[in-house]
């Protein structure tokens, strides 16, 4: 697909300087630019690329005045990356603009679906589920019975819902994703073997929640695993039954949370973080890659470490434990001369 120059300034609402009929059909970097492509330009340590880049037209700020020529056609608006990231989800919205049933698919009859609806080929849907409007759940999908689904929400392809979960509206769940798959519990007998507690709870999915790639969230063994609206959590993450996550915490990725953990609003979680069950973390706390949380933690928080502990105590720590050598032959030497030994 096409856009001009005049079509795009109309979505941004900036001004063009240059040709108003150039046309652009892919987005490319400002240093990659090819005829045909279109990019911008935000960091000024890229502003020497403008000058030779290839790019049919580039979005720059309204301040932005060029000290050569240039060939590409220029758009200027407030904000070049707002624009530009604005321009992408357009563009998204548009690549995703898939509508109807494909075959082979399997819907119930006994569930509904709102209006202007995808449902990939060889995607399952069970019993009793409830679709809304503008959902779009691309191939080999799995939706189990009783689920909901609501409004404007995506699953990519082979991503599984289980049975009795609930996905709000605007939620994105990514490719291999799986929801509501069972929480680890088994009970120990006498003889050191285990059996299986049965999980009958489910999982809710807030509105404007995504969930990336290959991310389980295990459904509770009683009530509900929640994710609240606006948490983002990136691909290959681990949420045990009966988590709760606030809203507007963002996870990055390999990091785990056991079961029954209550995590506060706004926090920032780095990768690769382990999260032990049953404890509280408050709001706007925020987790250094790696670290290993093994108790409460009250608001506002800044940790680092395994076990985790304040963030500027971990790295006036990190400074002696780099020099422990130096330290240790030091005091060594000390040691050497008040005692005389040799």
């Amino acid at each position: 697909m096409k856009f001009t120059a005049t079509q795009i300034a109309g979505i941004l609402e900036g001004d063009i300087v240059g040709n108003p009929d150039v046309e652009v059909s892919n987005l490319s970097k400002i240093e990659e630019g090819t005829e045909g492509s279109l990019t911008f330009l935000a960091n000024p340590k890229y502003k020497p690329f403008i000058y030779s880049t290839k790019a049919s037209i580039t979005i720059v700020n309204k301040n932005f005045e060029p000290e050569n020529n240039i060939s590409t056609t220029l758009i200027k608006v407030e904000d070049a990356y707002k624009a530009f990231s604005k321009l992408l989800e357009y563009y998204n919205q548009i690549k995703l603009n898939k509508s109807g049933i494909e075959q082979p698919s399997f819907i119930a009859k006994s569930s509904k679906y709102g209006d202007n609806i995808y449902i990939g080929a060889f995607t399952y849907i069970g019993e009793n589920v409830s679709i809304g409007e503008n959902v779009k759940i691309f191939p080999n999908c799995y939706i189990g019975d009783n689920v909901v689904i609501d409004d404007n929400t995506i699953l990519f392809a082979g991503a599984k819902v289980y049975s009795d979960c609930i996905i709000g509206k605007n939620c994105v769940v990514n490719s291999g994703a799986i929801i509501g798959a069972d929480g680890f519990g088994f009970v120990p007998d006498e003889k050191g073997e285990y059996s299986k507690v049965p999980q009958i709870g489910n999982v809710i999915l807030e509105d404007f929640v995504d969930i990336g790639a290959a991310t389980t969230i295990d459904r509770a063994t009683l009530g509900s695993t929640i994710i609240r609206r606006g948490v983002k959590l990136d691909n290959q993450i681990q949420i045990a039954h009966n988590v709760e996550i606030g809203k507007n915490t963002v996870i990055a990725a390999q990091t785990g949370v056991a079961g029954s953990t209550k995590i506060g609003e706004n926090c920032q979680i780095g990768g690769q973080v382990g999260i032990v069950g049953h404890i509280t973390i408050g709001n706007n706390v925020k987790i250094q890659a790696q670290s290993g949380i093994g108790r409460n933690i009250k608001d506002d928080e800044v940790l680092q470490g395994s076990p985790a502990f304040g963030y500027g105590d971990f790295n006036k720590s990190y400074v002696y434990f780099k020099n422990l050598p130096k330290i240790m032959k030091e005091i060594n030497e000390i040691d050497k001369k008040v005692n005389g030994n040799s």
